[in-house]
């Protein structure tokens, strides 16, 4: 049969635009797939979505009018109960036949095939494709019920529908045109009370021609943009609005670029059906408001795409994607200048009001707002994360990191009560870096109350210093301890206190800014800043879910399950701090010819150990060694082990795995001639303490036991 390109298009009032891009990869991908499971379609299709604000549309290569007929083998029933003993049909078979539309006729041609211990009849026939009409109805209403609709709509039908004015349909907005065609031919299906057709609509405003008709399924993105006025696909209108921005900057000069912001970027593709860039200033004297202030009402607010000069500082410019283009665009440029200086003189008011009031004045503030039912107020809480922050400063710093980072602690939640963090929640930390510095204070200490949030998200910056990230860790552990000690867990994919986020930020500052503490005394020493009897003790459970954070960030940074595990679990870790040099070591150990010996040995000696009688003492009478093998392993041992350990205390980990190498060939000969399950109990005890001491020197930079296959 001749293949066609196939073209559907629901034209509907403006779609959310947040959801927009998601709504159109999944209407073209839901149809294409359901036209190739039906046969349609070849898999190789090529699939093009289309989305603008006001159309969902999707164009397929290669379907045809009607699908391919296939043979089908249909397993009827074992031969003992179709046939009797004379080989006629039992009544049984017949009836089934019938429900397949066939009759005594067929049984002669029935196939008979081995199905598990017994034979069977097999039904062979032959099934029609389907035609495309009933195909693509299939498969446009899958496709409009699959589709990830954020908030449906319910709306009447006026026309086509069983009660005009009383027919309700849900959506997630009104649909009022569809469009499908094979080729030329328009192909009859119906979806939300339209009948297909070879018509759309374009622009609102600068469509040449109303309606806009479709000449064949290939023409439908250049119709659209000649007729329409109307850019079809997404993809195409997000590069032509960063075309033009990257154009307007380029004319404004000086260096400037718009901010980059692909969620911005997305969201305005999604707003406008054929963009056009403008070039719009406010007043030079807002630049004294803090620039983030100013960029985020400009992007929240308004859409705008702020200008930044060639040193990343804010100017007085801005640029507007409007959706029309008129011979002179001054009143439309005029009027976005009108309605984004109220939101700038808002941001200049606030900025101006809230530096009137000193950070430490609202400290007080904090015992008035609720932070959880269960764990107090706002100022509760900083009370804990100015303890905690203190005893992480001591043991980092000393008395001078420790006041700092209590001042630092002690204020960083204060702009939660200023009027700007009330209007634009996203510049809390941000906003009281500012008003700390307005107030005098230091510049460590207007980081660390600015950065104590970060890391924000996977791949964002740590506190830019020592102070911020004793206060960040402060905050992020308590918050881990408080939420795991009153039982609310992340379950699932439901995480509402963004506790993972949490504690993969605790992961990255204990190893990236090398920090000398043991997560284990620290779980437990902020658990000792709470109220007695607060909370349950979850310092195990909370271990546990940070570890695996750290084994998922160790994964994402190159290495693989096993080298992180051999890492992780050494015998001497420690601190996290070393984990890097660690696995590095536990690498270059991998790619040495001795290494999966070694490993497996090391496992077998974990084994034999666990399994001995109480604690071993890795203490080795060298009188008491009677076989050769267990006396050159003895003295492979004394050569060996005393450089290495003096390697990992310099923390040349690399250098203490590779000595520890040269123990391969008397390990071997150990295992080969050896018997450690002696008889002798003295002997059997010398043995063992032989292992255990070379499984200690083994260990100590990894558990090379968990690199054996």
């Amino acid at each position: 049969m001749t293949a066609q390109n196939l073209l559907v298009e629901l034209f509907v009032e403006e779609l959310p635009p947040k959801a927009l891009k998601k709504l159109g990869d999944a209407f073209a991908s839901v149809l294409a797939d359901q036209l190739k499971a039906q046969g349609l379609a070849p898999d190789e299709a090529v699939v093009t979505a289309f989305a603008s604000p006001r159309r969902l549309a999707a164009h397929v290569t290669g379907v045809l009018a009607r699908a391919e007929d296939k043979a089908v083998s249909q397993k009827l029933m074992p031969v003992s109960v179709g046939l009797d003993a004379s080989g006629q049909p039992t009544s049984a078979l017949l009836k089934r036949l019938g429900a397949l539309g066939a009759d005594a006729s067929a049984v002669a041609g029935l196939k008979r095939a081995p199905d598990g211990k017994a034979e069977a009849l097999f039904y062979e026939s032959v099934a029609p494709g389907v035609a495309l009409a009933a195909g693509l109805q299939k498969a446009l209403d899958e496709s409009l019920a699959k589709l990830p609709i954020p908030k449906v709509m319910s709306y009447q039908l006026e026309t086509d529908c069983e009660l005009p004015g009383w027919t309700s349909v849900n959506f997630v907005r009104p649909a009022h045109g569809l469009v499908a065609l094979h080729g030329s031919t328009v192909v009859p299906v119906k979806a939300l009370g339209l009948t297909s057709g070879n018509t759309t609509h374009g622009h609102r405003f600068e469509a040449a021609v109303s309606p806009v008709v479709l000449k064949d399924a290939d023409s439908y993105a250049v119709t659209l943009a000649g007729d329409g006025a109307v850019i079809a696909s997404f993809a195409e209108r997000k590069a032509e609005i960063a075309r033009q921005l990257a154009a307007a900057a380029a004319k404004v000069g000086g260096g400037c670029k718009p901010i980059e912001d692909d969620a911005l970027l997305d969201e305005v593709t999604a707003l406008v059906e054929r963009p056009n860039v403008l070039i719009c200033e406010f007043e030079q004297q807002f630049l004294g408001v803090p620039q983030e202030c100013l960029i985020l009402t400009m992007k929240a607010n308004q859409k705008y795409f702020p200008l930044l000069d060639a040193q990343g500082k804010l100017t007085n410019k801005f640029l507007v994607v409007s959706n029309i283009s008129p011979t002179d665009a001054s009143a439309v440029i005029g009027g976005n200048e009108r309605v984004v200086r109220p939101r700038l003189a808002d941001a200049k008011f606030f900025f101006d009001q809230d530096r009137k009031k000193t950070l430490a004045s609202r400290v007080d503030g904090l015992g008035k707002v609720v932070y959880h039912n269960k764990l107090g107020t706002q100022g509760e809480r900083t009370e804990r994360v100015r303890a905690i922050a203190r005893a992480i400063g001591q043991q980092l710093g000393g008395d001078v990191l420790a006041k700092s980072a209590d001042t630092a602690a002690q204020l960083a939640k204060t702009d939660l009560l200023t009027d700007m963090v009330g209007e634009f929640p996203e510049l809390q930390g941000i906003m009281g870096g500012y008003y700390a510095r307005h107030d005098g204070l230091t510049e460590d200490i207007a980081f660390a109350i600015e950065d104590h949030y970060k890391p924000r998200f996977a791949g964002d910056e740590l506190p830019r210093n020592l102070t911020g990230v004793v206060v960040a860790l402060a905050d992020k552990l308590e918050t881990l301890v408080g939420m795991f000690g009153i039982g609310n867990l992340p379950t699932g994919d439901k995480d509402p206190f963004a506790l993972r986020r949490h504690a993969l930020g605790v992961v990255r500052m204990l190893i990236e800014s090398r920090l000398a503490l043991h997560f284990h005394a620290l779980t437990r020493q902020v658990l000792a800043a709470f109220p007695p009897d607060l909370l349950q003790d979850k310092s195990v459970e909370l271990d546990e879910f940070l570890i695996e954070r750290l084994k998922g960030y160790l994964r994402e940074t190159g290495f693989s399950g096993a080298e992180v595990d051999a890492a992780i679990y050494a015998r001497q870790l420690g601190h996290w701090s070393s984990i890097p040099q660690r696995l590095a070591a536990v690498r270059a150990f991998a790619a040495l010819p001795e290494a999966p010996a070694l490993a497996a040995a090391n496992k077998r000696i974990g084994n034999i150990l666990k399994k001995s009688e109480g604690n071993v003492a890795a203490t080795v009478n060298e009188s008491a060694l009677v076989e050769q093998a267990e006396k050159d392993l003895f003295a492979a041992m004394q050569a060996t082990v005393p450089a290495a350990n003096a390697q990992f205390d310099a923390g040349d980990y690399t250098a203490s795995l590779q000595s520890l190498a040269a123990l391969r060939a008397p390990v071997d000969a150990f295992f080969d001639g050896v018997m450690v399950n002696a008889d002798d109990p003295a002997l059997k005890a010398n043995r063992l303490g032989l292992l255990r001491e070379l499984h200690d020197a083994m260990n100590r930079v990894a558990d090379l036991s968990r690199l054996a296959t």
